[in-house]
């Protein structure tokens, strides 16, 4: 079975990539990648008192979807989304597990609140005062697949947009030694049933097993293989080529995804 939709706006974020264009002309080779600590936005759109109880993860997953509904021209507030991480909010676990630990083991309502997964979610929906239907999900390292696959199967059945948002951020020790995500890294696409005026390119996704697509540049790939959001870098990188291809992104042990990229003429152009 092939599902398909097209892509119209992508929010990224990352380190040594500091949005989608900047992101795009280092995948695509027109700038070199200069690695650095992934540099996280206060989270837009959240009360003060909300953005004081934010950890890098709500600001990695609020930073990439406002960027990408930002590009769309969509209203996000209307947007059904999808969020897909592979854990949550690493520092806060780490600070939850001291807790118990100890003597006092008492834990903040902000600890508790923001350690359950769809945490995230919760905050966009403040942020952008959504009330379109979110789905939340968790797939270990094929999270990003499985958040595409999800929001593939909801535009095919309910034939409207969705804001996938993946992300996935880095623990600190001694969770680290056990989950050695390096720094936080987060992508955005909006996707649609049908093409509109800022389309980028059309994707049809089918299950594979063939071998996961690598990327030329040995940072990249490194970036690609530590984060599992980032396994998202070889589509990324197809979209910012400009030309049609086809790429194979990590899902399960013994099955991947096909996306065959088709970009219309006016964008290849560009």
């Amino acid at each position: 079975m092939t599902l398909g939709a097209y892509i119209e706006s992508i929010g990224l974020i990352g380190p040594g990539l500091d949005g989608w264009p900047h992101a795009a002309d280092v995948l695509a080779g027109r700038a070199a990648y200069v690695s650095a600590r992934t540099a996280l936005p206060p989270p837009a759109g959240l009360p003060p008192a909300e953005k004081r109880r934010t950890g890098p993860v709500v600001r990695v997953a609020l930073a990439a979807g406002h960027e990408a509904a930002a590009a769309s021209g969509r209203d996000a507030a209307t947007l059904a989304t999808v969020f897909t991480a592979s854990g949550g909010d690493g520092q806060n676990c780490h600070a939850i597990c001291e807790t118990l630990a100890g003597d006092d083991r008492q834990l903040s309502p902000t600890r508790f609140h923001n350690s359950v997964h769809n945490a995230p979610a919760g905050y966009w929906s403040i942020a952008t005062r959504a009330m379109a239907p979110s789905n939340v999900l968790c797939a270990h390292d094929g999270s990003f697949a499985a958040g595409l696959l999800e929001s593939l199967c909801q535009i095919t059945v309910d034939r409207t947009p969705i804001l996938l948002i993946a992300y996935d951020t880095d623990y600190p020790e001694p969770l680290h030694a056990v989950r050695p995500i390096p720094d936080a890294f987060g992508v955005a696409l909006v996707l649609a049933p049908d093409a509109g005026p800022t389309a980028l390119a059309r994707i049809d996704a089918h299950l594979t097993d063939a071998p996961a697509t690598t990327l030329a540049s040995p940072e990249l790939d490194a970036l690609r293989r530590g984060n599992p959001a980032a396994r998202a870098l070889p589509l990324l990188a197809a979209l910012a080529a400009r030309r049609s291809s086809s790429v194979v992104l990590d899902y399960l042990a013994d099955t991947r995804v096909r996306i065959d990229v088709a970009v219309p003429a006016t964008e290849a152009a560009r």
